[in-house]
């Protein structure tokens, strides 16, 4: 290394854990694992996973930040932060002139403004139901009986958009089957959740605010159909990320590493 001097970001989430390694704020080494039960372990995993992406050791390291549920548990780091200003870090560094981001996690939403400098104005979030995040998700493809990454594709497939009106997890998974039992097209009932879960991010982003440029991250950043819902119901043009979008907090967790150890020197 340059330096001789690496900066760690590890994310813990509830389904995944994300870590990234920087040196001389380069992205040099990055991991994403499943979270399991153990959520001190599951960092850990993530960090080493990285640190071999990177070639580098964890004598390499020069300070840790750790952020996501399973922050609480983090022996490893050297400070704990939480997700909103880690994402926050993450988008600006990903893309500069964000102002906006849709953050969409295994168990929660959320909706974050930035002010000019890339720090957190104002959000609000969605942390008391599962509607919204990677887990309905989840539940919604084991009633279609597909993989979680085909329900973006096969959204983009539907002939007319077949509205959901449950919003509750339990509720929309009944609606969904009695749909299915009527004859209705997967497809069509696959983007009318899409669109369900976007105008719920829609009512957050009426409290917030919404300004562009607009930044989507998280694991379901990476579902096609979930971003042209929300490009639709939002009126938006949603940024095209240079960097996965599932690591953004854990990229703002390394930057935030780094820029927290400079200040120190």
């Amino acid at each position: 290394m340059a330096n001789g001097t690496a900066f760690a970001g590890v994310d813990v989430g509830s389904l995944g854990t994300k870590a990234v390694v920087l040196v001389d704020g380069e992205i040099v080494g990055s991991a994403i694992i499943r979270t399991g039960i153990n959520t001190e372990e599951n960092g850990r995993n993530g960090l080493n996973a990285a640190l071999d992406n990177a070639g580098l050791t964890q004598e390499d390291l020069a300070y840790v930040v750790a952020t996501g549920y399973g922050r609480i548990s983090a022996p490893y780091a050297n400070k704990t932060v939480t997700e909103i200003t880690c994402h926050a870090k993450g988008a600006h560094y990903i893309h500069p002139q964000t102002k906006t981001i849709i953050d969409m996690g295994g168990q929660d939403c959320k909706a974050i403004r930035l002010d000019e400098d890339g720090n957190v104005a104002d959000f609000a979030m969605n942390d008391k139901c599962a509607a919204g995040t990677g887990r309905f998700l989840e539940v919604m493809a084991n009633v279609f009986k597909v993989p979680l990454e085909e329900l973006g594709p096969l959204s983009l497939r539907a002939t007319e958009v077949l509205p959901v009106s449950s919003t509750c997890t339990v509720f929309a998974e009944s609606e969904t089957v009695s749909l299915l039992a009527r004859g209705e097209k997967p497809e069509n009932i696959i983007i009318g959740i899409h669109h369900a879960i976007a105008n719920r991010v829609g009512g957050m982003f009426s409290r917030v605010g919404m300004q562009n440029d607009v930044f989507f991250s998280g694991g379901v950043a990476k579902n096609v159909g979930m971003r042209k819902a929300l490009e639709d119901a939002l009126k938006v043009k949603i940024v095209e990320p240079r960097k996965d979008p599932q690591l953004a907090g854990a990229i703002g967790a390394a930057v935030i590493a780094e820029n927290t150890w400079k200040r120190g020197k």
